[in-house]
C-alpha cells in the first residue's frame, strides 16, 4: 500500500478493547477553527511539575502567547509555577486545581498538558472537546486504546494536537533521517533505543501522607484511589502500573520515536517480546528497572534497552540514545560514523522551537505542519505499552530457557548476544540470574493492520483500563 493509504488505514482502525459502554463525555464537542492567523494565543499549563516548569520557560520566550492559567491538583505547585512566571517577566496567571475550570473558559485557545501519564489522554480529549488545541507530553497515553482515541478526537473535531517528543524539531536529526531515507546509509534494518540511567530504590511500603494542599481525587482522576505507600508522592508515580509506564515510557519513548522515524515504520509491527525485572533493591515500585524489548517490523527491527542500575556506557566512544545500523555506517544522535565507529560528519540543519511549531500549526489549522503530530506520538507511545504488556504477562524464567526462546525469533538483531550483554551487566553487579531470575514476557503477535493482538485475550485485556467516573475516556461513538 502507498504511505498515505497505510496511514489512513491505521487512523481508521478500531480498537477491539474499546467496545465497553462508557459514560457520555463531559464536554460537548466543538469543531472548526477558533483562532485567526497571526493572532495572540491564550494558553493554560496543566501540570506544574518538572515538565510544566519547562513548558513555562519555553512559552515565556514566545511573545505571541499569553499564559492565563496554571493548573495542578497540588496548589503548592501552582504557586511555584506562578512565581516562576513572575521571574520570567510574565504576569501572574490564574491558579486552579481542577482542569475543568480551564476547559470551561472559552478565552483559552491552547492547553499544554504536563500531568502524570495517567491523565494525558483524558486531559487532551477534554481540551479538544471544549474547543481548544492541545500539546501533550510524552508518553501521550496510559494505554494503547486511549492513545488511539486522542488521534480520533483530533481528526474528527479538526483540532491541532502535538506530542511532546521534541527531538522531532531538531534540524540536524531531521537531516540525518533524510540521509537514511535517501539510501545513503545503505540498507538499514536495525535501530536501537538505549536508555542507561541509574535510578535507586523509591522505598516503601510505608504509610505516607498526601501533600497537604493536594486534592487526591483530582490527582488520581482516571486511576484508582489507591492508598499511598511510597515516601515521594510526586514523580515516583512513574514506577506504578496504575499511573506510569516505567522507564521505557518515561525516557525510551523519545528514542523509540526517533527509531520509528528513521526506519520509516508505521503501526505497531508484527510482534513484540520483552524481558527484564526490578533488580538490585526491594521497594514498592512495580515497573522493571532492567528491560529489553524487541519489536519486529518484518524486514526491520527496533531493540529497546533500559538499564536503571549502574552500568558502563552502551558504546565506548559514541554517546547517544539511538543508533541506526546501515550497511554503509552508523547514525547515532545527529552524527554519521563509519562502520568502525569513527566520526564522519555531523548533521547541522537549523532546528525549530517545538512549542512555536505547535502554535504556528494552531494558527494555520494544518496538522500536517506539526513536527510531532499526535498520530506519531501515539504510535511511539504504543510501542512502550506493547513491551510492558509482554512483560506483565511473563513469568520468571531460567537464563537457558530465555536464550532458547530468543533463538526462535526471526528478527534483524543478534538477540542472543543482546541477552548475554544484559546478563554480563547484571553479573558485574553481583546479580546471578540463576538465583534471581528475569521475567520472560510473552511473545505477542499483532493482528495485521490493527491495534490489538492475534488470538490473545489476556493481552487484549491490557489494551485499555477500567476508568473511575467521571474521569472516563469516551468511546469513538461518543466523540
Amino acid at each position: 500500500m502507498q504511505t498515505l493509504t497505510r496511514r489512513r488505514f491505521f487512523e481508521d482502525s478500531l480498537m477491539a478493547a474499546a467496545a465497553i459502554a462508557l459514560p457520555a463525555p463531559l464536554f460537548a464537542a466543538e469543531t472548526g477553527p477558533k483562532v485567526a492567523a497571526n493572532s495572540r494565543l491564550t494558553a493554560a499549563i496543566i501540570g506544574c511539575g518538572i515538565r510544566g516548569k519547562a513548558h513555562a520557560r519555553e512559552l515565556a520566550r514566545l511573545p505571541d502567547c499569553d499564559i492565563a492559567y496554571v493548573c495542578d491538583p497540588d496548589l503548592d505547585r501552582t504557586e511555584e509555577l506562578g512565581a516562576l512566571l513572575l521571574e520570567l517577566n510574565r504576569p501572574m496567571p490564574k491558579k486552579v486545581a481542577d482542569m475543568r475550570a480551564v476547559f470551561e473558559d472559552r478565552s483559552v485557545d491552547v492547553v499544554f498538558i504536563a500531568t502524570p501519564n495517567h491523565w494525558h489522554a483524558l486531559a487532551a480529549i477534554w481540551a479538544m472537546q471544549s474547543g481548544k488545541d492541545a500539546y501533550v507530553e510524552k508518553p501521550v497515553s496510559h494505554n494503547i486504546a486511549e492513545g488511539r482515541r486522542i488521534v480520533q478526537v483530533a481528526r474528527k473535531l479538526g483540532r491541532i494536537c502535538q506530542s511532546g517528543t521534541q527531538n522531532r524539531s531538531r534540524g540536524g536529526l531531521a537531516e540525518a533521517v533524510e540521509f537514511m531515507r535517501s539510501g545513503k546509509l545503505g540498507e538499514v534494518k536495525l535501530a536501537r533505543s538505549i536508555i542507561y540511567s541509574g535510578r535507586g530504590s523509591i522505598g516503601g511500603p510505608a504509610e505516607c501522607a498526601i501533600p497537604p494542599r493536594c486534592d487526591y481525587n483530582l490527582w488520581a482522576g482516571p486511576a484508582p484511589l489507591a492508598k499511598l505507600n511510597r515516601p515521594k508522592f510526586h514523580y515516583d508515580w512513574h514506577w506504578a502500573w496504575d499511573t506510569g509506564s516505567g522507564e521505557i515510557g518515561n525516557n525510551n519513548v523519545h528514542s523509540l520515536d526517533i527509531c520509528r522515524w528513521g526506519l520509516g515504520v508505521e503501526g505497531l509491527g508484527q510482534s513484540v517480546l520483552s524481558y527484564g525485572a526490578r533488580l538490585g533493591y526491594s521497594d514498592v515500585g512495580e515497573t522493571p528497572n532492567t528491560q529489553v524489548a524487541i519489536f519486529d517490523f518484518g524486514s526491520k527491527t527496533i531493540v529497546s534497552e533500559t538499564r536503571g542500575l549502574k552500568t558502563a556506557p552502551f558504546h565506548p566512544t559514541i554517546k547517544s540514545m539511538w543508533f541506526f545500523y546501515g550497511s554503509e555506517g552508523i547514525i547515532a544522535d545527529s552524527h554519521l560514523f563509519d562502520p568502525a565507529g569513527n566520526l564522519v560528519r555531523a548533521f547541522e540543519a537549523k532546528s525549530q522551537n517545538h512549542f512555536a511549531n505547535f502554535l504556528n500549526a494552531v494558527r494555520s489549522r494544518k496538522h500536517v505542519e506539526l513536527n510531532a503530530d499526535i498520530l506519531e506520538g501515539h504510535q511511539s507511545t504504543a510501542l512502550c505499552h506493547l513491551a510492558n504488556i509482554s512483560y506483565r504477562l511473563g513469568q520468571a524464567t531460567a537464563p537457558s530457557e530465555i536464550k532458547k526462546q530468543l533463538s526462535g525469533l526471526r528478527v534483524q538483531d543478534d538477540v542472543g548476544g543482546t541477552f548475554e550483554k544484559t546478563r554480563e551487566h547484571l553479573s558485574g553487579l553481583g546479580i546471578d540470574l540463576e538465583k534471581t531470575r528475569l521475567t520472560l514476557g510473552r511473545h505477542l503477535k499483532m493482528e495485521a493492520g490493527r491495534e490489538n493482538f492475534l488470538a490473545n485475550p489476556d493481552a487484549d485485556a491490557l489494551l485499555s483500563r477500567e476508568y473511575r467516573g467521571p474521569f472516563v475516556v469516551p468511546q469513538e461513538s461518543q466523540i
